[in-house]
C-alpha cells in the first residue's frame, strides 16, 4: 500500500509539473471538493495566514490588514472597507494594535452569536470591559467620535437620563438596555440636531441645515443623487422652509428602506404596466402589512424623490433605484438611435446570433422527440373510411407495429430531413419572436403587452412556414413509406416529383396551424415564467427544472388546439392512395373529413402531437435559454436593474455581521470610523 501511496506521489509531481497555472488552479478546485466542505477553524486560519504580517518571529494583523480580513469584497452599501477598521480595537484584545491568532479567533467566534452586531458595539463603548457602561464610558467613546464641527450633542438631556438609570449613584447600562438604547440613539440625535438648528423656535428649518442634518446622520445610506437634490424636500410644503414633520418623515423612510424596497417590489411585480403610483404604494402597503407602516407625508417624500420632484407619476422600479441604491449613478445619456449602415449591421449580426443558437437549440428538440413525430404522423394519415387501411388501433399498437417490422432505425425515418430544415425553422421562428419582442418591451419595466406577445408570436410562427412547409411535406412522405412497402424513396427523389410548387401544397393549412400555435405558445411560456415561476421577481433566474417545465407545459394547449389544422395539412401533403378521397384544397379537405369521418378525426393524433410538441419545444427553449447563458452575445445591451440587499447573493453570515455591527455604529456618526 505505501508503495502505491509512493507511486500515486511520483505520479502527481509529473503531472504537476508539466501543467499550465490553470491546470494547478484546476486540480486545487477538485481536491478541495474531494476534501468537502472546509472546516471554520481551516478557513478561518486560510483567511489569517493569507494577510497576516510578521512581528518579533510571531504572525499578527495589524490594522489594515485586519481590515482586508473581514471587510467583503463586494458591498452594497456606500460603507468603505477602511471603516472597519473601527471594529480592530474590539478584536485587539490587549490593546498592542495586534490582533494575534487567538484573538482573531475570539473575533470570529463572537461574530458567529446571532446578536453578534450589537454585541461588538456594545463591546467597542466597554472599555474597561466591565461589562456595564456607565455614563462616563458612554460620553467619552460618544464625543471621542464626534468631528469639532459636527452637530453638539446633549448629554444632559432626558432620554439620556431614562435609559442611564442610577445605582449607587453612578448611572450604568447593561448590555440588554444598551441595545434599545442604539436603537433610539439616531431618533434623539436627529431631533436634538433639529433643535439646535431651530434658532427661531418656530419648529421649521432651512433647505441646507437639513441637508446637515442627513449627511452627518444618514449620508452613508443615500445615494448621491438623492442627497444633491435634499434642499427640494421645501418644495413639498409652501414657505420655503422645512418643518420637523418633514424631517421625521424623511428619516422613518430611511429607517425603514428595507419594507420600502419590499413593498415596491412586491407592488411593481403585480402591476399590469409595472409601475405603480403614491395610491397603489400605499394601498398595497395596507394589504401587505398587518398596520400601515407609511404616512401620507411619508409616501410623498419617496415618490418625489423618486420621481424626480413630480411624485404624480406613475412610476417603475428602475425609477427608484436612485433612492433604494446608495451606490446608484445616473444613467449617461445616449445619444437618440440613428437608423444607420452601423444600427442595421448591429441589427443583423444580434439576430444572426440568435438565428445560430435558435438553429441549434431546435435541432436538439426535434432529435429527442422524432420517434413521437412519426408515430403522430401515421396516427393522422390512417383513413378509417377505406376498408383494410386501418393499420394501427391506437398509437401504443403504432409503436409496436414499427419496431416490429422497421426496427429501431424506422423511428428515426425521415430525420435526416428534418435535421436539416429544422434548424432554419426554429431559428426563424425564435428570432422573429425576440424580435418583435425587443422591440415593443418597456425598456423601463421590462413589461410587453398581451396584444404584443401574441403578434410577436403569431408573425414568428408565419416566417416559419417558408421553411416548415417544404421541409415536413418531404418528412412526411418518407414517414409513411413503411406502411406501403415496395422501394424506399429517398427525400431528393421525392423533392424532384413535387417540384417548387408541390413542396408549397398545403401551405394554407400550414399557416392555420403554426400562426396561432406560436401565438399561444410564446405568451403562454412567458406568462409561466413570470407568473407561476416568478422569474426577474428579486432577480430570480430560473433553474433547469422550471425552463423545462415552463416550455413543456406551454406547448400542451398550443399542439392539441390547433390539430385540426394539422390533420388537413398532414392529409394535403400525403399521396391519395387507391380509393381514398382527393382533396382540392384546404376548406374542401376540412369539409371531407368532417362529413366522411366525423368531428373526431380532426383530432387525430392531438394525443400523440402534445406528446411530441410539449417535450419537443421544452428541450428546444430550453437549450436555446442554456446558450444564451453560456455564450451571451458580447455587445449586447444589458437590462437595466436594481442590485440591492435583496438580490444579490448572500455574504458569509460573519461578514453580514460585522457589516451590521458598523451600521450600528454609523448610527451614531456617519464619519465614525473615517474618525477612528
Amino acid at each position: 500500500m505505501s508503495q502505491s501511496a509512493g507511486n500515486g506521489k511520483a505520479e502527481d509531481k509529473v503531472v504537476l509539473s508539466a501543467s499550465s497555472t490553470l491546470g494547478e488552479a484546476a486540480l486545487s478546485s477538485v481536491r478541495r471538493t474531494v476534501a468537502g466542505p472546509e472546516s471554520e477553524i481551516r478557513k478561518w486560519r486560510r483567511l489569517f495566514d493569507a494577510n497576516a504580517i510578521e512581528v518579533n518571529g510571531e504572525r499578527y494583523l495589524d490594522r489594515d490588514s485586519f481590515v482586508k480580513t473581514i471587510a467583503p469584497t463586494a458591498s452594497f452599501t456606500k460603507i468603505r472597507a477602511d471603516q472597519y477598521a473601527i471594529l480592530f480595537s474590539v478584536a485587539d484584545q490587549s490593546s498592542r494594535k495586534l490582533v494575534s491568532w487567538d484573538d482573531f479567533t475570539v473575533f470570529q467566534t463572537l461574530l458567529k452569536r446571532p446578536d453578534a452586531d450589537y454585541l461588538i458595539a456594545f463591546k467597542f463603548f466597554d472599555v474597561d470591559g466591565s461589562g456595564t457602561i456607565d455614563f462616563s464610558e458612554f460620553k467619552n467613546v460618544f464625543a471621542s467620535t464626534l468631528s469639532p464641527d459636527a452637530l453638539p450633542f446633549n448629554f444632559d438631556c432626558d432620554w439620556v437620563k431614562l435609559h442611564l438609570g442610577k445605582r449607587d449613584g453612578t448611572h450604568v447600562l447593561g448590555y440588554n438596555e444598551f441595545t434599545q438604547l442604539m436603537k433610539g440613539l439616531q431618533d434623539e440625535r436627529l431631533r436634538q440636531a433639529f433643535k439646535y438648528l431651530d434658532s427661531n423656535q418656530d419648529g421649521f428649518i432651512t433647505a441646507d441645515q437639513f441637508k446637515r442634518i442627513i449627511l452627518e446622520l444618514e449620508g452613508h445610506k443615500l445615494s448621491d443623487s438623492v442627497l444633491e437634490r435634499l434642499p427640494t424636500l421645501c418644495a413639498l410644503s409652501p414657505g420655503n422652509k422645512i418643518s420637523y414633520s418633514e424631517v421625521v418623515a424623511f428619516h422613518n423612510v430611511i429607517k425603514g428602506m428595507d419594507m420600502v424596497e419590499r413593498v415596491i417590489r412586491e407592488a411593481t411585480s403585480t402591476s399590469k404596466d409595472g409601475r405603480i403610483s403614491q395610491d397603489d404604494f400605499l394601498n398595497y402597503s395596507a394589504r401587505a402589512t398587518r398596520y400601515g407602516l407609511f404616512s401620507p407625508m411619508e409616501a410623498s417624500i419617496i415618490f418625489h424623490f423618486a420621481g424626480r420632484g413630480d411624485g404624480r407619476q406613475r412610476l417603475s422600479l428602475l425609477d427608484f433605484g436612485q433612492l433604494l441604491d446608495p451606490r446608484w449613478q445616473p444613467p449617461v445619456e445616449a445619444p437618440k438611435p440613428t437608423t444607420t449602415a452601423k444600427s442595421i449591421l448591429e441589427t443583423i449580426a444580434e439576430s444572426s446570433y440568435n438565428f445560430a443558437l435558435g438553429g441549434v437549440a431546435g435541432a436538439f428538440g426535434a432529435t429527442m422527440v422524432y420517434p413521437i413525430d412519426l408515430v403522430k404522423t401515421r396516427m393522422q394519415n390512417q383513413r378509417s373510411t377505406v376498408v383494410g387501411q386501418l393499420l394501427y388501433k391506437n398509437s401504443i399498437d403504432c409503436v409496436k407495429k414499427v419496431f416490429r417490422n422497421e426496427g429501431l432505425l424506422g423511428f428515426y425515418r425521415g430525420i435526416g430531413p428534418q435535421l436539416v430544415g429544422v434548424a432554419p425553422e426554429k431559428a426563424i421562428k425564435l428570432t422573429v419572436n425576440d424580435f418583435i419582442r425587443t422591440r415593443t418591451t418597456d425598456p423601463e419595466t421590462g413589461r410587453i403587452k398581451l396584444g404584443w406577445e401574441i403578434v410577436a408570436g403569431g408573425t414568428a410562427g408565419g416566417c416559419q412556414v417558408i421553411f416548415t412547409n417544404p421541409l415536413e411535406i418531404v418528412k412526411i412522405r418518407l414517414q409513411v413509406q413503411g406502411e406501403l412497402g415496395g422501394v424506399k424513396r429517398g427525400a431528393g427523389h421525392i423533392i424532384k416529383e413535387l417540384g417548387l410548387l408541390g413542396l408549397y401544397r398545403g401551405a394554407s393549412a400550414c399557416l392555420l396551424r403554426d400562426i396561432p400555435f406560436s401565438a399561444i405558445y410564446f405568451t403562454a411560456y412567458s406568462h409561466l415564467k413570470k407568473d407561476v415561476f416568478h422569474e426577474g421577481y428579486n432577480d430570480k433566474k430560473l433553474h433547469f427544472g422550471e425552463t423545462l417545465s415552463a416550455a413543456a407545459i406551454a406547448g400542451m394547449p398550443a399542439a392539441y388546439l390547433t390539430t385540426p389544422a394539422d390533420v388537413v395539412k398532414t392529409r394535403l401533403q400525403v399521396e391519395a392512395r387507391k380509393g381514398e378521397s382527393n382533396y382540392k384544397g384546404l376548406f374542401d379537405a376540412f369539409r371531407k373529413i368532417l362529413r366522411e369521418e366525423g368531428p373526431r378525426a380532426l383530432f387525430k393524433g392531438g394525443p400523440a402531437r402534445v406528446i411530441r410538441s410539449s417535450p419537443q419545444f421544452g428541450f428546444t427553449l430550453l437549450a436555446y435559454e442554456q446558450l444564451h447563458q453560456l455564450f451571451p452575445y458580447p455587445w449586447g445591451e444589458k437590462p437595466k436593474k436594481i442590485d440591492t440587499m435583496f438580490t444579490r447573493v448572500p455574504d458569509d453570515l460573519s461578514m453580514i455581521r460585522a457589516r451590521n455591527a458598523l451600521k450600528i455604529l454609523l448610527d451614531v456618526h456617519g464619519d465614525i470610523g473615517r474618525k477612528a
